[in-house]
């Protein structure tokens, strides 16, 4: 198998069909990403990597996840999203576009989600006051939320640098978690007489005079606060009030422009009691829509839009008819041009099978056939199933030109009986994209579909290689390959029911032949068999 220097070229942009397109993948995009996919809808988290609190070491607030690291949260989140079949892509979103029966996403670096609804989840950027310290302790021992990071610092020497008329909101909080509070007037802003007064008669020092630098003690950790006066303010932690600035960017050509927050301190994009934006069909959630969101109320609102959107594409579909899913979109539009695979059966299809005495055979994600079609000449009675009826249309043709018979089946195998109860002494899954269910619906079609004493054989890419960051240089993936059933779920499910033999599960080198893309190089091989 020829390998190449991954810089040498460019694969092709892809385009992909969702029902509904997340922009965000922090805590308000995979919350509704789950209540989405969870109401049988196509969903594709484009994610940036840039969740708002990325520099904070910990979360909180959050029943059932208190003190969980915000990294860890978007882990388990992107597993349970993926286990209904939804998928997240590590990518950003250039620019979205209007067509007539939804939108068109441009990803950065190539490919191209196709969608009939976007959810804009993409949070906001703070920006931070000029004062050199600041930016490098953010989330650590500078932080702006009581509710946030009050606990961890109660009791401790706070000095907290007031900017902006508003800068005084937090305060009473911050005198009821420790004693140890100053506040300091940084830049004159224009603050109430009263409200001083008021801070002054609860034994809070004011003090009034520019923030020169943050000070480091010894051991690294924040020891004080210097005044441009030279005075140094004792301080453990130091609490500041940025301004903020909504991610809108990507949607910013169809006409979703941020409106001022009426803090002063930023914007936000504006969106109605459903989280509908003033463009129809896009929505908007978390802290793009409201900058107090911790990280619970930014899922909940997530969730709550999510809901909204399920319920506008349901009004949809009822009053114009169902449309074809998501996937068979996908399908049959990578089936619309050139042919994709060359038409040779798999290596590994040929070195499982080639011994076996020809019985009743069933392909499922047959693709153009060429399995299928390999079977067939070598006697087996063949049924191909593919949820892309183009797919299965160049399997029919090419049936014809070489004179063999295939039963072909446009079916899904997440459908609640799609093989029509039938039992195989061959069920293969080469390299299938079917996506995941909670139950693991398609895995126990298959597995139902093997007759006594016949065999299962499950195909798939060595899925490691898939995991790791794509190159520089190069576009990003178009496909999660975690979204899919993989060969794992299919040995768990096997090693939990009773009368299967497992005969072979392994990682190999892709033997020649292989019709699937040259660049992976290894297999992950399950054959099984149903005792009789």
């Amino acid at each position: 198998m020829a390998h190449h220097d991954p810089h040498e070229h460019r694969p092709p942009a892809v385009r992909r069909h969702t029902d509904v397109a997340v922009v965000g993948g922090s805590a308000a995009g995979l919350a509704g990403a789950l209540q989405l996919a969870r109401q049988r809808r196509g969903v594709i988290v484009v994610d940036a990597g840039e969740p708002r609190n990325a520099p904070a070491a910990h979360m909180h607030g959050y029943l059932g996840r208190e003190g969980l690291p915000p990294a860890e949260l978007v882990r388990v989140g992107r597993e349970e999203v993926r286990r209904y079949g939804a998928e997240v892509l590590d990518a950003e979103v250039a620019s979205v576009r209007r067509t007539d029966d939804g939108f068109e996403l441009d990803l950065a670096g190539g490919h191209v989600v196709v969608a009939r609804r976007v959810l804009l989840a993409t949070g906001l950027v703070d920006e931070l006051p000029a004062i050199p310290g600041v930016a490098e302790r953010w989330g650590r021992d500078v932080v702006h939320c009581p509710f946030c990071h009050g606990y961890e610092v109660r009791d401790r020497r706070v000095v907290q640098i007031v900017t902006h008329p508003a800068g005084l909101h937090p305060t009473p909080l911050l005198r009821h978690l420790t004693a140890a509070l100053t506040v300091v007037l940084h830049g004159q802003p224009a603050i109430a007489d009263d409200a001083l007064a008021d801070l002054r008669a609860a034994g809070v020092p004011v003090v009034t005079g520019d923030v020169d630098r943050l000070v480091d003690g010894d051991d690294g950790a924040l020891a004080g606060v210097a005044l441009a006066n030279g005075e140094v303010l004792p301080a453990d932690v130091a609490v500041v009030g940025p301004g903020f600035r909504v991610r809108a960017e990507p949607v910013a050509d169809l006409g979703v422009t941020p409106t001022p927050h009426p803090s002063g301190l930023g914007d936000v994009v504006a969106v109605g009691a459903d989280g509908q934006t003033a463009v129809a069909g896009v929505y908007a959630a978390g802290n793009v829509t409201d900058p107090s969101h911790q990280v619970v109320h930014a899922a909940a609102d997530g969730s709550r839009v999510a809901a909204m959107i399920a319920f506008s594409l349901a009004e949809e579909d009822l009053r114009t008819g169902p449309r074809p899913p998501a996937g068979a979109l996908d399908w049959d539009d990578r089936y619309g041009g050139d042919a994709l695979w060359s038409g040779n059966p798999n290596g590994a299809l040929v070195q499982e099978v080639a011994d076996l005495a020809p019985g009743r055979a069933l392909d499922v994600g047959a693709g153009e056939g060429g399995d299928a079609l390999w079977l067939a000449e070598r006697g087996w009675t063949v049924t191909a199933t593919d949820i892309s009826r183009r797919g299965l249309a160049r399997l029919e043709a090419e049936a014809r030109r070489r004179g063999v018979e295939v039963r072909s089946l446009v079916a899904d195998a997440n459908d609640a009986d799609p093989f029509g109860g039938a039992r195989f002494d061959l069920v293969l899954a080469m390299y299938a994209s079917i996506p995941r269910t909670g139950d693991d619906r398609a895995v126990r079609n298959l597995l139902a579909a093997v007759a006594p004493g016949g065999r299962l054989l499950v195909v798939s890419h060595d899925l490691e290689p898939m995991r790791a960051p794509v190159e520089p240089g190069q576009p990003p993936r178009p496909f999660d390959p975690d979204a899919y059933v993989r060969v794992e779920d299919v040995a768990r499910v096997l090693a939990a029911t009773p009368g299967w033999q497992v005969e072979v599960h392994e990682t190999r080198p892709r033997p020649p032949g292989a019709a699937s893309a040259s660049h992976h190089l290894d297999d992950v091989v399950l054959r099984a068999r149903r005792r009789a």
